[in-house]
């Protein structure tokens, strides 16, 4: 085995025991150089190359990522994804989604994704940021170590300046691929890449390494605000996760933006924007607690209702023209995402209609003597308007048997005598 230079590697926490670590290979010089770095230095090595298919050669590529891997003897797995272009991020922006999801997917527990980005990738999220600007923790950018999907995300280049991996890897003979959509200005990134930090290092040679060094600042400042913030977001967080209104405005101003990104990022949400800090303080919390004022931001949301906020990533809803027949023998796959179990019972009676929610439908509810609209029924229930428009309803004939998790009298009664329940969940 050809003799490992220095290339130094930030190493993993001390203590950590990896499962196994596992490197996002793309087959680019990057990656590359990390997988052969790696070689050898990591016991349990395997790889994982996600497929986009947005480029002609993508095939091509998955076959170069074979052979690499193989000449090595390290464990590969393609996986081939489908890339949603209507998903207002971006193509850029979608594909990197994408990719995450499916590296997360695919993380066993206890296994460390290894990534690549190295300081200078990390000087132009830094500048990405302030561009959107993004406040402290947003321009603390890629960190080294954090949680991700069932085990950990290792960036150990990240300290790692681009000349010395393209040093490393002409030293060693490395092949690797050139994605020529690099060479185009059109995408942000590339943009800051290939125009604006060419221009700045020319006058500040340092320039990577000082958006880098910024970037490392802000993690550290953003670290011993953590557990003022975090006992501040505890005091404002409800039992569902959801953020109590009153609570949050008797916060000092600042804190409440700092408790509002917290709470963002911990429910897994693109960092929230400085626009969106504004929208929240001068529509969202001023709101009446009838309304139903919200701000959305990158396939993400955040709603004010009653006296709680809410937020989520957008989710599809039913279409009005959705129908389905059930009889409750297995669980049924909403379009949505969303499933309705039958739990305790074979099945029922008879095959019931599944459909999207329309208006002018109506409700017994249990211990009523009469129907009610099922709009003022689920406003009663205090069921929040994010629900409301997703939900199935369980229909025989033309009764509402269910809108959710909220059941009529007789389905109610059905399910009692057989100690059954009916349970509307997203995965």
């Amino acid at each position: 085995m050809t003799p490992i230079p220095a290339l130094p590697l930030i190493p993993m926490p001390a203590g950590t025991n990896a499962a196994a670590v596992v490197i996002g290979l793309s087959g680019g010089l990057d990656s590359t150089v990390l997988l052969h770095r790696l070689h050898g230095s990591v016991a349990n090595l395997r790889a994982i190359h996600v497929h986009h298919g947005l480029h002609a050669d993508a095939d091509a590529w998955a076959e170069h990522c074979s052979a690499l891997c193989a000449a090595l003897d390290v464990p590969l797995d393609i996986i081939r994804v489908d890339v949603d272009r209507d998903s207002g991020l971006g193509l850029e922006g979608a594909a990197r989604a994408t990719r995450h999801a499916a590296f997360a997917a695919e993380l066993r527990d206890g296994e460390v994704l290894a990534l690549a980005h190295h300081r200078d990738d990390q000087a132009e999220t830094f500048l990405l940021r302030a561009l959107r600007a993004s406040g402290v923790d947003g321009l603390s950018a890629m960190r080294t170590w954090r949680q991700y999907g069932n085990g950990w995300l290792w960036r150990p280049l990240l300290d790692t300046p681009r000349p010395e991996i393209l040093a490393y890897a002409n030293t060693h003979g490395l092949a690797w691929i050139e994605d020529p959509s690099n060479a185009s200005s059109r995408h942000d990134r590339n943009f800051l890449r290939n125009e604006v930090m060419p221009l700045l290092r020319q006058r500040w040679p340092q320039a990577s390494t000082a958006f880098a060094r910024s970037a490392m600042l802000a993690a550290e400042t953003t670290q011993r605000d953590t557990d003022g913030i975090h006992v501040a977001l505890l005091a404002c967080r409800r039992d569902d996760g959801d953020l109590d209104a009153a609570t949050l405005q008797r916060l000092p101003a600042s804190l409440r933006a700092d408790v509002l990104r917290r709470w963002v990022a911990e429910t897994g949400l693109p960092p929230l924007p400085a626009s969106g800090i504004d929208a929240i303080e001068r529509q969202l919390l001023p709101a009446r607690t009838d309304a139903e004022a919200e701000y959305r931001w990158q396939q993400a949301r955040i709603l004010r209702w009653r006296n709680r906020l809410h937020a989520e990533m957008l989710r599809p809803t039913l279409t009005i023209d959705f129908h389905a027949e059930w009889d409750g023998r297995d669980p049924l796959l909403l379009p949505d995402g969303a499933r309705l179990e039958l739990i305790g019972a074979t099945c029922f009676d008879h095959p019931l209609q599944v459909q999207a929610r329309r208006g002018g439908k109506r409700i017994r509810l249990p211990g009523r003597d009469h129907s009610h609209s099922l709009k003022h029924a689920l406003q009663q229930a205090a069921v929040p308007p994010w629900l409301r428009d997703r939900l199935p309803l369980l229909i025989d004939d033309d009764e509402v048997l269910a809108a959710g998790d909220l059941h009529s009298a007789r389905l109610h009664d059905w399910l009692m005598e057989r100690h059954a329940a009916l349970h509307w969940r997203y995965d």
